[in-house]
């Protein structure tokens, strides 16, 4: 329960921060995480980026005022971080489907995107299987692509980098190498809300073909968790469970260190396709 007091607690000070410069630095920071994970367990937890939160509650603040209000228009823009009102006014009708102007005679209805508030999710007797697993650390041979966690990026590159692997064949040559894990996506992060993501396999990098890269996986105490279904979206489901009831139900959290997604066998379209999500953890 203290990991989502914890991101509750970052909600707040994004809510109280409207009208100002959000520093999603210190809202991560409020919630015990790196700016990596803050972002993308809020993606998880919420099925939508921060930042579309963010320009949602912003938009739904700056109706009501326009509805109650005699402010000018170019000065609630600016309260809300627009800088011209021809922006303030695009981002308000995608959003309301309506002008601040039609806004403000009252007469059409707004849309309202209500603050969240997350909570650990009670489902009955039906528990989340796991296994702690010690693995030392090991080298690994892949390639790898930067993407950012920001407005759900990671959560639509990583397939289609998957799917290019399968098209080129980088996918066959990389499995013909692999070890006893299987195939693997290292989740690489940085403290600038981004990411590199790896389809890798064990192995020392020797030479390698053009393009390929080795990578240093530390020692670390791993939670193992089971996906069972079609890529991408079994493994995402799982990804979302482990934030919103495992995290917050134990005694553990996330530790440093890299994230894995482990793929023992072929055949990703199969709706018996067996996946696991590796996260490093220690005990509070």
């Amino acid at each position: 329960m203290e990991t989502l007091k914890h991101f509750n607690d970052s909600l707040e000070y994004i809510e109280s921060h409207l009208d100002q410069e959000i520093d999603l630095g210190k809202a991560a920071s409020i919630a015990c995480m790196s700016k990596y994970h803050f972002q993308r367990m809020f993606s998880l937890l919420s099925g939508m980026p921060i930042g579309e939160y963010i320009r949602n509650r912003r938009l739904t603040k700056a109706a009501r005022e326009l509805a109650s209000s005699k402010t000018k228009v170019i000065d609630i823009a600016a309260r809300y971080g627009y800088e011209t009102p021809e922006s303030f006014s695009k981002a308000f009708k995608n959003a309301h489907g309506i002008s601040p102007s039609e806004a403000r005679e009252g007469t059409r209805p707004l849309n309202a995107y209500p603050r969240l508030s997350f909570q650990i999710q009670i489902k009955g007797a039906v528990g989340m299987k796991y296994k702690i697993v010690k693995k030392e650390a090991f080298k690994a041979i892949g390639k790898d692509i930067s993407i950012s966690t920001e407005n759900g990026e990671n959560m639509v590159k990583i397939p289609q980098f998957w799917q290019e692997a399968y098209e080129t064949g980088f996918e066959k040559e990389l499995s013909e190498k692999a070890g006893s894990l299987g195939l693997l996506g290292i989740c690489l992060p940085d403290e600038n809300g981004r990411m590199t993501y790896a389809i890798a396999a064990e192995g020392d990098g020797g030479i390698l073909p053009e393009g390929w890269r080795e990578y240093s996986v530390p020692a670390a105490d791993y939670a193992v968790f089971e996906a069972v279904g079609p890529m991408p979206d079994a493994i995402q489901e799982v990804w979302k469970s482990i934030y919103s009831e495992w995290f917050p139900s134990t005694g553990y959290k996330q530790a440093s260190g890299l994230e894995l997604e482990v793929y023992p066998e072929a055949g990703p379209d199969r709706e018996d396709f067996r996946s696991e999500i590796w996260i490093p953890v220690v005990r509070k």
